[in-house]
């Protein structure tokens, strides 16, 4: 897939603030988008980029389910990722210095607003099947709600028409632990609060994967070990891996993000907002899924007009949207345009 940018100018944030002019980063196929085009918007997750072909590799690219070559495929860099689009983490041209805790408060609204700029500037009227898992999922649901008349087919994976409160304790958990590293606190450069970034994914790790997940992947293989240590070893790695490619101040304002999310907020509630939808809409739960349990998913089948439901079965919790390749294949296939 290619990789473009926009400048925006203004862009003014649903909490207050403002960036005088916005860069979105965006990935498509390779090639111009033409209007007999199918379009296929992802949406990605957390600590993704706008490359699906980079974390969906299975599933994305020439000849794979989200056809590169027979679909015109549009990934938008979320506002506040360290991936090119405006964060945090970016360089504030006021103080030449990074923006860090100074960047404004984001919401899913926001970041939503930053994709429909991307459309428009693509030229695009409709999205032919848009999907989105977990924060991205948030984002897919946030603008089905927000431009009913454009999204014609949507899928919403592993994910909520509210955060749930079980999300954001954890969400809270990993930003304590960020803010206790005292490099974070400081905010003398964009690399402030490594240690504390690597806990914070370590706790979030737990939340993403089940019981029986680590169970089968990470149990002791020497039965008279004195202590466990494999997992130990797992999370150390995991949250090492995470810091190398990634900043702790993005990855506070992200999960910061997380907490805004309410589709019904100043829509006369949850029910009222699902019932807007008029996109074609599959809704898909994983059976394991701690953060997103099936019921979270029910209440937004149950509301949708028409909506469809799917049960994934999985071992690895929630991450089985990025793991159930061949389950999610036969989901998806007989429902794409």
């Amino acid at each position: 897939m290619l990789r473009h940018s926009i400048q925006t100018g203004r862009f003014d944030f649903e909490a207050g603030g403002f960036i005088d002019d916005l860069t979105v980063v965006y990935h498509t196929s390779p090639r111009e988008y033409k209007p007999s085009d199918k379009v296929v918007w992802i949406c990605h997750a957390l600590t993704a980029n706008s490359d699906p072909e980079d974390w969906w590799p299975q599933l994305t690219g020439p000849g794979k389910l989200f056809d590169t070559e027979k679909y015109f495929i549009v990934c938008v860099n979320m506002i506040g990722s360290p991936y090119g689009t405006t964060g945090p983490a970016s360089w504030n041209p006021d103080t030449g210095k990074p923006y860090l805790m100074s960047f404004p408060q984001m919401t899913i609204r926001d970041m939503v607003r930053g994709m429909i700029l991307v459309r428009k500037h693509l030229g695009i009227e409709a999205v032919d099947f848009l999907i989105g898992s977990s924060i991205g999922g948030f984002h897919a649901i946030e603008w089905a709600v927000m431009e009913p008349e454009v999204i014609r087919n949507a899928v919403f994976m592993a994910t909520a028409a509210r955060v749930p409160a079980y999300l954001t304790a954890y969400n809270e958990s990993q930003r304590m632990a960020l803010e206790a590293d005292s490099t974070f606190r400081e905010q003398k450069s964009r690399k402030g609060g490594e240690l504390g970034l690597r806990c914070a994914r370590s706790i979030a790790l737990i939340s993403y994967r089940s019981f029986a997940g680590y169970k089968n992947t990470q149990s002791e293989p020497d039965e008279d070990a004195l202590f466990a240590g494999r997992a130990c070893s797992y999370q150390q790695y995991q949250g090492k891996k995470l810091s190398d490619r990634f900043d702790a101040y993005s990855y506070w304002y992200l999960s910061r993000s997380l907490d805004s999310h309410n589709l019904g907020r100043g829509r006369g509630g949850v029910a009222a907002a699902l019932k807007t939808i008029k996109a074609k809409t599959t809704v898909v739960a994983i059976d394991s899924d701690c953060i997103f349990p099936p019921s979270e998913l029910k209440i937004m089948a149950d509301n949708i007009p028409g909506a469809s439901w799917f049960m994934v079965t999985s071992d690895f919790g929630h991450d089985g949207f990025l793991l159930e390749n061949e389950q999610l294949t036969k989901i998806l296939t007989p429902i794409l345009p």
